[in-house]
Order: structure tokens, then sequence, then C-alpha cells
């Protein structure tokens, strides 16, 4: 065989090897395909893994994820019911069932990502609106919160720890935005199968005047309560002095009770002792006199006496002879004396 004939044969066989490498292929276990010629699909879409045949050089091999896939929203402010301005974040799973449908209106996963920002988004944003910022923020409708035992009876009564109530919660907000958005997303051969709510927050803007009111109202309630544990004090304090008061008046009644029946015995004792002979009367009044003189009478006193006095009839009573001699030398012609008093 000569060296040209070698050579077409090398020729052929690398044509044949290229043409049977195109027109094989294969299909993963997470992929399905849609078969492409001039760029139009042909056949129904390939579902099953495994080799497969195509035409080679006219007809393309388009890759289409079957797996699970996620949708991560950016951020997006939109108003509530009640006029509140909220950050919203969200995140959903979705799947291609319909690669054919898939293929001819969205073609890759770039632009369906982009489609559903706009459908995810924009139903978000009328469930929002349509609910007051308590329905988003809440998961339950009939959750009962726990309250600390130490609250008493008076402060249960003014619902402290209690919740405002709601219609729906944030997990039925969900379900419409679910609901509403499922069925768009079906006619590009889409199937969502979750949607959450990642992430809620007040709008940057809003949210130093939304902290600024959550502290006055706090502020409110404190003030509230310090106005009601004053007034308490006051109460308590009240009542302290009018018990004050109370016990000292019913001491000094027994005081003075004890002392009048005291003062009663020692007036009794006293008539009996001195009650005994007309000496002990006269004794008797003369040492009351005496103790009422001496109250009376301080150093350097001058007293002047009427005749009818009783300290006057006790030292006219007296016995005025009773002399003795001065203790110095006696002059010549007879002796000095004195009255001792």
């Amino acid at each position: 065989m000569n060296k040209g004939a070698v050579i077409a044969v090398a020729a052929l066989l690398a044509v044949g090897a290229f043409v049977s490498t195109s027109s094989v292929y294969t299909v993963s276990e997470v992929e399905q395909a849609i078969i492409t010629q001039f760029g139009k699909p042909v056949g129904e879409p390939v579902t099953t893994a495994g080799l497969k045949f195509k035409v080679p050089f006219i007809q393309d091999v388009n890759p289409i994820d079957r797996r699970v896939l996620e949708w991560d929203g950016n951020p997006s402010d939109m108003p509530t019911k009640d006029k509140l301005y909220i950050s919203v974040d969200l995140f959903a799973r979705w799947r291609i069932t319909d690669p054919l449908q898939y293929f001819l209106r969205l073609h890759d996963e770039r632009s369906a990502q982009s489609r559903l920002d706009d459908i995810l988004g924009s139903e978000t944003r009328n469930a929002v609106a349509k609910h007051e910022l308590i329905e988003i923020i809440r998961t339950t409708k009939d959750r009962v919160p726990l309250r600390d035992t130490l609250l008493t009876e008076a402060e249960r009564k003014q619902d402290i720890g209690s919740l405002v109530p709601i219609q729906k919660g944030r997990k039925l907000v969900e379900e419409e935005i679910f609901a509403a958005a499922a069925e768009k997303v079906r006619v590009f051969g889409i199937e969502l199968l979750d949607i959450r709510f990642k992430r809620i927050n007040y709008n940057e803007s809003v949210r130093p005047k939304i902290y600024d009111r959550m502290v006055s109202e706090r502020r409110q309630i404190a003030e509230r309560f310090l106005s009601e544990g004053n007034g308490e004090a006051a109460r308590i304090r009240g009542n302290r002095v009018r018990d004050l008061n109370k016990i000292q008046s019913e001491a000094y009644r027994q005081v003075e009770e004890i002392r009048g029946v005291a003062d009663a015995k020692a007036t009794e004792i006293y008539a009996r002792a001195y009650n005994q002979s007309s000496e002990s009367v006269a004794f008797y009044e003369f040492t009351r006199t005496m103790q009422a003189d001496k109250a009376m009478i301080s150093e350097n006193t001058t007293i002047v006496l009427s005749t009818d006095s009783d300290l006057f009839k006790f030292l006219k009573g007296m016995d005025p002879d009773n002399l003795v001699p001065r203790p110095e030398a006696a002059p010549s012609g007879g002796d000095e004396v004195v009255r001792n008093r």
C-alpha cells in the first residue's frame, strides 16, 4: 500500500471517529436535555440518564438542571398596610418540570432567576401592602407568651406581657405569596416548591424614629409604674403616720390611766398613814408645807409673810427662849446671847 492510500485511510478513520463522537452524548442523573436543530428544539426532551445519540453537526445538546434550585432575592423596601416601610428579604426553592417550555420561554437559568425576581418581588409587595406589620412579623395566631411568675394579680389584669391579637400571621402571608407566584411561574415550565421570609426589618431611613418611639413607649410605661409606686409609697407612709399616732395616743391614755390609779393609791396610803391621830395630821401638813416652800425658796430670797400663812404659823410656833452663849469671848458686864433657829 502506497503512502497516499495510508493517508486516505487515516483521514477516513479520523473523520469516522469525529463523526461518531459528535453523534454520541451522555445525560447525567441530575440533568435533562433539549435537542435543537439549527436553534430550534426537535423531538421530545431527554429526561432519562445514559448514553444518547443525535445527528452530528446539525443537532446540539442543551442540558437543563433537574435538581431543586434556590432563588435568593435581594432585600427590598416596601410599605405595609399601616404605612410602615420595611425591608423584606425572601428566598424560594424551585425546579424545572417542563424542560421544553422552560427552554422556549427562558432558555437558561440566568433568565429564569431574573423572571423569578420580577414575579416573586411583585407578589411579595402586593401581599405586604395588604397586611399590617404585626401580621407579617408574628408567626402564629393563638400563641400564648410566657409571663413572669413574680407578676402581681394587679399587674396581670393590666395585660402586661400579653400579645396583640392577629388575624393571619406570617405563615399565611407566605402561603398567599406562594399561591399567587406559583400560578405565574408555571407557564415557564417551573414548579415553585417553597417560599419563606428570610429577614424582615424596618427601613434604614425610619429605623431611628421607630427605635425612638419604642424607647418613648417604654419610658411611658416605666413612668406609669413609677407613679403608681410613688402613690403606693405615699399611702403606706400615711398609714404609718396614722398607725403611729394611734399607738402613741393609746399609750398616752394608758399611761395617764396608770398614773391616775397610782396617784389614787398613793393618796389612799397617805390618808391612812396621816389620819391615825391629830399629831399625824399636823405633821403631814408641816411636811407638805416645807416641801412647797423648798421648791419656792432659793438662795438670797426675801419672803414677806402674812400672819395667816402656814409658814408663819409654823415659825410662830417655834420656842423663842432657846438661848446659847456666843462662842467668842464675852464682854465685861454680862453674857451676849444668840437665838437658835
